[in-house]
C-alpha cells in the first residue's frame, strides 16, 4: 500500500459529541403554535441545539455549517443564523432552506421583521432581505465614526420601523419601507449593548457599557426610570410578563440583577448564576420562568416561586467551562464517562441521555467554609484534577474515585452515588514537618476490589491507603520506590502485584501485600505514563522519546515496541479484549496498534491534539477529549457492525485529517462515496483448494453426509415405520419431485400418450448409473477426478446403493471395483477430501470384503491403497508430534 492512500480511519467513525450546550452567543426562545410549547435555541460551534422549555430536553440538532455561528435569531417559522458573511435560514430546526448572500463583512446582528430579515455586518451595512425570495429589499450604510451600530430591535406596534443603537450612545428610529430616518435619540453618552422591548407599548429597555439601564419612552423621547448596576456592562435584559413588574439584567461576571419597576429599586441578586458573562436572558411569556445561558457551557432555568423575589434553579444543562484534562469510562456497561476539567470540576456524561448526567462539583479543602464564603471568594478551592482512578466494586459502601490535583500533595476521594466530593483527603505524614517541599501527587490507582488506593508522588514515594477509612497502609521501598518522580502506578486484578514506573527509567514489580520488590526492568528512555490491562496483564509504557513499549507481567519482559509517534504521547487505552492499543499524541494523531501481530493497523489525524482517551468496556465507542475543546467526543467502533479489513500500515504512512464528530449527523451534501473509505472495503479472498501439498484437506460436507455410512442399516431399521402410511382423503396438489439432496421437479406425464403396457421389460432393469459410467470412463482414461464429485452430491442411501451395484452379482464388474479402489487411491494422493476417502473405503470394504479377498486383482489394488494410507498417516503423525512439542515448550519454557 502506498502511503497516504487511506482516507480517514478504518476502525473508528465519528458519532457525536457530549457535554456541549452553549457558547457566548445569546439564546433565542420560540413558541411553536401547533405544539403549544416554548423552545430554546442555543448556538454550539457550527450548529445549534433546540431544547424544549418544559423539560430542557434536546429536541433537534441542526446540520453543521462551514463556519462557526456568530449570531442567532428566530421567528415563529424559521431560525436565522449568521456565519461569516452569510445568513442562513433553517426550517424544522435542522434543514437549510434559505441562504442570503451580499454582505461584504462578517454579520454580527440579526433581527426578524415579519416577512423580512434584517442583518448588520461589521462594515456598518444594514440589509433588509425578503425571507422567501432571498432578494435584497433594502440596503443602508452608516458611517462608523458617527453611528456604529451595536444593537437592533423592532419596537412593538411600530409598523415598518426599527430602532438602532450605536457605540456612540445615540439611537435612531428608521422607517424601513420608505428608507427614512424618523428620529434620533441623543442617548446617555455610553455605548448601547442591549435593546429590549418592555411589556408596555412605546417603552424600550436600553442597556449600556457603563452599567446603566434606562427605560425610555420612544414616543415622547422621555426616560421613565434609570438604574445602575455595579458589575460592569449590561449584557442582557428581559422583562417578566406574568403580572410582576420585574426586569432582569445580566452582567459580565455571571451575576443577574432583579429590579422592581414599580418601586424602582433592586429587589434581588442572583449571584454566580454563571461562571462567565451572561450571554442571554429570557423570561418565558406569562410564566415565572427565566432562561439564562453563558459562555460557561451552561443553560439554566430559574423559577420565581419563593418569597423575596429571587429565583431558584429549576433545571440546567451544564458541561465543562474549561477543556477536560482526563476522561475515563465508569462502570462496565460503558454508558457513563467521568471527565475532569480545567475548571476544577469532575463531571459524568451519559452516552444514553443527558438527564443521566451528573456534576460531582468542585474540589475543596474545606467544603463547609467554601459553602459559607461562596465561589468567588473561595480560597479553599482545589486546582484542576490532572488524573484520577475509579472503581465501581464498593461504590455503594464508600468512595470509589480518587483524584490528584495540579501541584497538590493531597489526593481527594469522590463519591459517585452521592455526586459529591468524598470523605477523605489522603496525605502522607512524612511531609508534616516540612511543608515547603515542592512535592505533589502525580499518579493514582484503585485496586479492582475497591478497598485500596495507591498514590505515587513526585518525590519518588508510593503510598497505599485504605479507601474506607483513609488510613495510610504502608509504602513501597525502604525510603523511596524510585529516585525520581513516579510516572505510572498500577495494581493487577488479583491484588498480587503492584507495577510502578519512575523517571529513573525503571519499571518495578512489587508484592502488593508485603511491599517486597520482585523485579526491575530498565527502559531505554524515561517513561511518561503507563496503562495496565488487568485481564491480559499487559502493561503499556509511553516513553519520553515518543515510543511505546508493551510489557508482559507474567514473563516480566518487554514483548512489543512501537515507534511512530512524532510528539509526546498524551494518553493510551486498551480495547476490552486487549488486542488493540489506541494511543494519542501531540502530533494530533490517534493510532491503533494490533498487539498479536505487532503492527499499526489504523491512524488518523484530528484538528486538535487529543489530551485523553478512553475505550468503552463494551468496545462500542472510543471517547476523546481535545485541546481547547469543551466537549467529549465519541467515535463508534465500525468493527462491531460492519466488516473491517485491517492491513498493516507502513512506517511512512501519512494519515488524513478526520473532522471531530459533532452533536449533529453528517451534512446532507456529503455523499456516501465520500464517507466510505477505501480501507473499509473487504478484500475478497478465495481460499485455495489445497493450502500446501504436505497438508491434508478435509471436505466441507456436513457429518451427516458421510459419518453414518457404516451404520446405515441400523438407522434404517430404527426409522422403520410402525404402520403403513395412510393416504389422506383430499391430498393437496404438489408438483412431483425427484428424490435426492438437490430438489428437482419431475417431468410431467403427457396425458395424450397411450396407456403403457403392464408387461415388465427385464432388459430395462439393469441400467447403468451415471457413477458407474464415470468409473468406466476413468478406467480407460485413468482420470479419477469426476467420480468423487458425483458421490459428494449424493445422500448416504444413494452412496450405499451405488457401491452395492459395483459387485458382479448386482450387474457390476470387477473392473469397476478396481476403478473404485484406484479412485480412492487418487483421492489419498491428492490429500483432498481425506475424510470422504476414508468413509467411502470403509463402506466398500464392509460390502465387498469377501470378494476382495478372493480376487487377486482386487487384492493388489487394496494393498496399493493400504500403502498410501500408511504413508499419509505417517506424515500426519509427524506434523502432530511437531505441533504438540512446540505447544508443550511454549507452555513450560520461560521466554
Amino acid at each position: 500500500m502506498s502511503s497516504g492512500s487511506t482516507k480517514g480511519s478504518a476502525i473508528f467513525s465519528g458519532f457525536r459529541a457530549l457535554g456541549l450546550y452553549s457558547n457566548h452567543l445569546a439564546h433565542v426562545v420560540r413558541y411553536h403554535k401547533k405544539h403549544q410549547q416554548f423552545y430554546v435555541v442555543t448556538a454550539v460551534g457550527k450548529c445549534f441545539h433546540t431544547y424544549n422549555v418544559k423539560k430542557l430536553g434536546i429536541v433537534a440538532v441542526s446540520n453543521a455549517l462551514p463556519e462557526d455561528i456568530t449570531c442567532l435569531a428566530a421567528d415563529r417559522m424559521l431560525v436565522f443564523v449568521a456565519h461569516g458573511k452569510l445568513v442562513t435560514a433553517f426550517a424544522r430546526n435542522k434543514e437549510v432552506v434559505h441562504t442570503y448572500t451580499g454582505h461584504g463583512a462578517d454579520v454580527h446582528l440579526l433581527q426578524p421583521f415579519g416577512d423580512h430579515i434584517i442583518s448588520v455586518d461589521r462594515n456598518n451595512v444594514v440589509i433588509v432581505w425578503d425571507v422567501q425570495s432571498e432578494d435584497e429589499y433594502l440596503q443602508m450604510a452608516h458611517d462608523k465614526a458617527s453611528f456604529e451600530i451595536s444593537a437592533v430591535m423592532h419596537p412593538s406596534t411600530y409598523l415598518n420601523k426599527i430602532l438602532l443603537g450605536s457605540c456612540q450612545g445615540s439611537l435612531q428610529l428608521w422607517n424601513v419601507k420608505s428608507n427614512k430616518l424618523l428620529y434620533t435619540f441623543t442617548g446617555w453618552g455610553s455605548e448601547v449593548t442591549v435593546l429590549q422591548q418592555a411589556p408596555a407599548v412605546d417603552v424600550v429597555g436600553v442597556g449600556m457599557v457603563s452599567g446603566h439601564i434606562v427605560l425610555h419612552n420612544i414616543k415622547y423621547d422621555e426616560s421613565l426610570m434609570k438604574f445602575q448596576q455595579d458589575w460592569g456592562p449590561v449584557t442582557a435584559l428581559s422583562f417578566r410578563t406574568d403580572g410582576h413588574p420585574v426586569m432582569a439584567a445580566g452582567s459580565p461576571i455571571g451575576h443577574i440583577g432583579l429590579w422592581d419597576l414599580e418601586d424602582k429599586k433592586l429587589i434581588g441578586q442572583m449571584r454566580d448564576s454563571h461562571s462567565t458573562a451572561i450571554a442571554g436572558l429570557t423570561f418565558v411569556h406569562t410564566e415565572p420562568l427565566l432562561i439564562s445561558n453563558g459562555a460557561d457551557n451552561a443553560i439554566r432555568m430559574w423559577i420565581f416561586d419563593t418569597l423575596g423575589g429571587g429565583g431558584r434553579l429549576l433545571r440546567c444543562r451544564t458541561g465543562h467551562s474549561a477543556p477536560p484534562t482526563k476522561i475515563k469510562h465508569y462502570g462496565q456497561n460503558g454508558q457513563q464517562i467521568l471527565s475532569a476539567g480545567q475548571d476544577g470540576t469532575l463531571q459524568s456524561f451519559s452516552c444514553v441521555h443527558e438527564r443521566f448526567n451528573k456534576n460531582l462539583g468542585h474540589g475543596s479543602i474545606n467544603k463547609k467554609k467554601s459553602k459559607k464564603k461562596g465561589l468567588k471568594l473561595d480560597t479553599m478551592k482545589l486546582p484542576a484534577i490532572m488524573t484520577f482512578a475509579a472503581e465501581t466494586a464498593r461504590q455503594s459502601d464508600w468512595d470509589g474515585i480518587i483524584a490528584c490535583h495540579r501541584g497538590y500533595l493531597i489526593t481527594t476521594t469522590w463519591n459517585y452515588q452521592k455526586t459529591s466530593m468524598g470523605a477523605h483527603k489522603l496525605e502522607p505524614e512524612r511531609f508534616d514537618k516540612n511543608r515547603a517541599l515542592n512535592v505533589q501527587a502525580t499518579v493514582v490507582d484503585i485496586t479492582s476490589c475497591g478497598n485500596f488506593a495507591v498514590v505515587g508522588l513526585s518525590s519518588g514515594h508510593i503510598d497505599v491507603y485504605n479507601m474506607q477509612s483513609g488510613i495510610h497502609r504502608g509504602h513501597y521501598g525502604d525510603s523511596k520506590a524510585h529516585d525520581g518522580p513516579v510516572r505510572g502506578i498500577a495494581v493487577d486484578g488479583l491484588n498480587q502485584l503492584t507495577v510502578s514506573a519512575g523517571a529513573d527509567r525503571l519499571v518495578k514489580l512489587w508484592k502488593f501485600k508485603s511491599k517486597e520488590l520482585l523485579h526491575a526492568v530498565t527502559l531505554g528512555a524515561s517513561p511518561s505514563r503507563t496503562l495496565l490491562h488487568r485481564d491480559s496483564e499487559l502493561l503499556a509504557i509511553a516513553l519520553d522519546d515518543f515510543t511505546l513499549n508493551v510489557m508482559d507481567l507474567e514473563t516480566r519482559r518487554i514483548v512489543r515496541k512501537f515507534p511512530g509517534h512524532r510528539g509526546q504521547i498524551n494518553d493510551m487505552t486498551f480495547s476490552p479484549d486487549g488486542r488493540w492499543l489506541v494511543t494519542a499524541a501531540m502530533d494530533c494523531t490517534i493510532r491503533t496498534w494490533d498487539l498479536p501481530t505487532g503492527v499499526m493497523v489504523d491512524c488518523f489525524l484530528v484538528d486538535a491534539a487529543v489530551v485523553s482517551l478512553s475505550m468503552s468496556p463494551t468496545g462500542d465507542f472510543l471517547a476523546s477529549a481535545h485541546v481547547d475543546s469543551l466537549g467529549v467526543y465519541l467515535w463508534s467502533n465500525k468493527a462491531l457492525y460492519s466488516m473491517v479489513s485491517l492491513r498493516p500500515l507502513p512506517s511512512d504512512f501519512e494519515p488524513s485529517v478526520v473532522v471531530l464528530p459533532g452533536t449533529c449527523p453528517v451534512p446532507d451534501d456529503v455523499s456516501d462515496e465520500d464517507i466510505d473509505t477505501s480501507s473499509d472495503t473487504m478484500i475478497d479472498y478465495v481460499s485455495k483448494q489445497q493450502l500446501d501439498e504436505q497438508l491434508v484437506t478435509l471436505s466441507l460436507l456436513p457429518d451427516s453426509r458421510w459419518k453414518n455410512l457404516l451404520n446405515l442399516d441400523i438407522i434404517k431399521k430404527r426409522n422403520k415405520p410402525k404402520e403403513p402410511p395412510k393416504v389422506p382423503k383430499a391430498a393437496p396438489f404438489f408438483i412431483p419431485t425427484i428424490p435426492g439432496l438437490m430438489p428437482q421437479f419431475a417431468a410431467l406425464e403427457d396425458p395424450s400418450a397411450k396407456e403403457q403396457s403392464k408387461v415388465v421389460n427385464f432388459g430395462v432393469l439393469p441400467q447403468k448409473s451415471n457413477f458407474f459410467l464415470q468409473l468406466e470412463d476413468a478406467w480407460v482414461t485413468n482420470d479419477y477426478a469426476t467420480p468423487p464429485q458425483l458421490l459428494k452430491d449424493m445422500g448416504p442411501s444413494a452412496i450405499d446403493m451405488e457401491l452395492r451395484a459395483l459387485a458382479p452379482d448386482m450387474n457390476g464388474a470387477l473392473e469397476q471395483m478396481q476403478a473404485f479402489l484406484r479412485m480412492v487411491g487418487a483421492m489419498l494422493d491428492s490429500k483432498r477430501d481425506f475424510d470422504l476417502a476414508q468413509a467411502y473405503l470403509a463402506l466398500f470394504l464392509k460390502l465387498h470384503l469377501r470378494l476382495v479377498s478372493q480376487e487377486s486383482a482386487l487384492m493388489d489394488e487394496a494393498l496399493k491403497v493400504l500403502q498410501r494410507l500408511e504413508g499419509t498417516w505417517m506424515d500426519m503423525q509427524t506434523l502432530f508430534n511437531q505441533s504438540l512439542c512446540l505447544l508443550a515448550y511454549t507452555k513450560s519454557a520461560l521466554l
